[in-house]
């Protein structure tokens, strides 16, 4: 197996170094041509990062392997997919928001450079760095800085992002469920499931936001066990790139984590409530010291009432053929949670096959019976864990109720839900993961009690048979 992929990681990185280039012609009406892209230093950054990562990985545990392996598939699929994207210039179709991101972060360079003129192009998109969003700006721009303006490693880094977010997915799972197949079924799932796959192989911001989900979750879930300065860290660091990268997650996130300590993961003692309390407490300094406060006041003046959230959600209703409920008012409270009910099939079902009319909509379908066909399993899990690991899993399910319910408030476009849906995928599939293993554990089990009966069934025949034949034997 590590020969085979060997063999394709360097297959991959050969075609994508002697042929990309001579295939690609790049050119977006909004922002102009875009400059060559040196293929060999994408392959080469992603191959660098892809080395790390696969070390760290390695020493994770005695599922090391099984992890690495699944990493480095999920990468290469995502690596496949991206230089498709990339070579057939189909970012504006899949995510237009990409060219966004590598006009801006290239301006940012520039700024950084010293460039003032770039300054004013850049403040127009992040609002001065109070805004959404600033910091996929960043990131891009750090990525040009080492090699470049390169949209292509753009989307290699975000390939090794989405990669390495089914391995931290298997160690949330583990470490709430203690069971290797759950761990594994979940990891699996996120590792190639084709929505996942897709908006972590292009250059949005998708990717990054949904690791760092799961990363906090994991690092919230390993504090509670244990206080510890690396995953202090983990956690921090998690919270600020959320902050910068789609806010009002941040403070959903913020939440769950605060909630799942007060409420405590594991059973009270003295000892578990100064670990939860000196978590709470470091986290709080440490989000102070890096502006929270700062950004709470602007995001929630610009962004925080319930008359903005009704503008942007008729914007994204009325801007697009796949817009849902246009005129629902979502300004007062009543209006709010009016809405959630239909909301929360749309974000959960949509699209569903009366609503494929182009083909965009249609490429979601195969996916989404496989979605549809898992609900049951969902529920499933969600039964048992609510009974059973209410409070290992606490984190993960304020969160995901939170930022579920929050959603179907806010999203009244179909497209938008969809790709929305990814940040909830990630923890939707462990407790798929769970129903699945629940259902096939009661299928052995019957099985095993058939074959137990089978076997009682022989043994009383053959006694039958031998009593039988024992007159005879006295006779003889």
């Amino acid at each position: 197996m590590n020969s085979i992929l060997t063999f394709l990681a360097l297959l991959f990185a050969a075609v994508i170094i002697l042929l990309v280039p001579n295939l690609v012609s790049q050119y977006q009406p909004q922002y102009g041509p875009v400059a060559s892209t040196d293929c060999a230093k994408a392959v080469l950054l992603c191959g660098a990062l892809a080395v790390a990562v696969s070390w760290l990985i390695r020493r994770s545990g005695p599922d090391g392997s099984f992890l690495l392996k699944l990493f480095l598939f999920a990468l290469l699929l995502r690596v496949a997919i991206a230089t498709l994207i990339f070579v057939l210039n189909q970012q504006t179709f899949f995510g237009g928001d990409a060219w966004t991101y590598d006009f801006v972060g290239s301006r940012q360079l520039n700024v950084w450079y010293g460039d003032r003129f770039a300054q004013v192009q850049v403040d127009q998109f992040t609002g001065k760095g109070q805004g959404s969003g600033w910091g996929m700006v960043y990131m891009v721009a750090a990525i040009y800085a080492v090699v470049g303006r390169n949209m292509l490693a753009v989307q290699f880094v975000n390939a090794v992002i989405g990669a390495v977010t089914a391995p931290v997915i298997f160690l949330c799972a583990q470490h709430v469920y203690s069971n290797n197949r759950v761990a594994r079924v979940a990891a699996f799932a996120v590792a190639f499931y084709p929505s996942l796959v897709l908006w972590s192989s292009q250059g949005l911001k998708d990717g990054p936001i949904v690791f760092l989900l799961a990363f906090a979750i994991l690092a919230t879930l390993k504090l509670g066990q244990k206080l510890t300065v690396t995953y202090l860290v983990v956690l921090v660091f998690s919270l600020f790139g959320l902050l910068i990268m789609r806010f009002y997650v941040f403070y959903m996130i913020l939440v769950a984590i605060g909630g799942a300590f007060l409420i405590g993961m594991r059973k009270v003692s003295a000892t578990s409530f100064f670990r939860q309390f000196a978590v709470i407490v470091v986290l709080g300094l440490s989000l102070t010291y890096l502006g929270i406060t700062r950004y709470a006041n602007v995001q929630m003046e610009n962004f925080g009432g319930l008359e903005q959230l009704q503008v942007r959600r008729q914007d994204a209703a009325r801007s697009a053929k796949s817009g849902f409920d246009k005129d629902v008012d979502v300004s007062t409270t009543s209006g709010a949670l009016s809405t959630i009910p239909m909301g929360l099939v749309y974000l959960l079902f949509a699209p569903f096959p009366w609503q494929v009319v182009s083909l965009r909509q249609s490429i979601t379908l195969p996916e989404m019976i496989v979605w549809w066909g898992s609900f049951p399993m969902l529920v499933l899990g969600l039964w048992y864990s609510l009974r059973y690991r209410l409070r290992q899993m606490s984190p993960i399910l304020i969160f995901s109720t939170m930022l579920s319910l929050g959603y179907s408030v806010f999203q009244g476009n179909v497209g938008t839900a969809y790709r929305q849906r990814a940040q909830l995928l990630v923890f939707y599939f462990v407790f798929v993961a769970v129903g699945y293993v629940l259902i096939w554990e009661k299928r052995e089990e019957r099985k095993r009690q058939e074959a137990l009966e089978r076997q009682r069934l022989a043994v009383r025949a053959a006694a039958r048979i031998a009593q039988r034949a024992s007159p005879t034997a006295d006779r003889i």
